[in-house]
């Protein structure tokens, strides 16, 4: 019995753990960012992709965020919407522009996220398509990003 307790609490343990997601640090999220593509794609530069998942998910994979008003919810790191992106099942009318399970846009590996956001980029209005992006990065000296990650 006391094996099975102790099974049951390390099963726990590691689930809890695997839900949680993963928060990147500055310079390893620079690194993903470039490794995956992002660097200078569409003529927007690292600093603006940190800065925006920095003001988006601040690093974090599991971050969600959910719109009344629409009913939708914004998914991952880019914190990508399920109104036109991606699909999680309970938004009413969305469109699944990605072709993805908005939980895939939730998990460590952020690579189905940027493949996501490239066809965002590509399709929409660039990276002024997120709000927090218009709000917190445009226009302004965003070096503090990418300094000091050797990129």
């Amino acid at each position: 019995m006391k094996v099975l307790l102790t099974l049951l609490t390390l099963w726990l343990l590691l689930l809890s753990i695997t839900v949680q997601g993963k928060v990147f640090n500055q310079c390893a999220m620079v690194r993903s960012l470039r490794r995956l593509g992002l660097a200078d794609f569409q003529g927007i530069s690292l600093a603006n992709w940190t800065c925006l998942v920095k003001s988006e998910s601040g690093y974090n994979t599991q971050a969600t965020r959910f719109h009344i008003k629409d009913q939708s919810t914004s998914y991952g790191i880019f914190q990508i919407s399920s109104r036109y992106w991606c699909n999680d099942g309970k938004t009413p009318g969305a469109t699944n522009f990605c072709r993805i399970s908005c939980r895939a846009l939730l998990r460590n590996n952020i690579k189905p996220a940027v493949t996501c956001v490239k066809k965002i980029v590509k399709n929409k209005r660039g990276i002024t398509s997120w709000e927090n992006w218009r709000k917190n990065c445009q226009n302004k000296n965003l070096a503090q990003y990418v300094q000091g990650c050797r990129v």
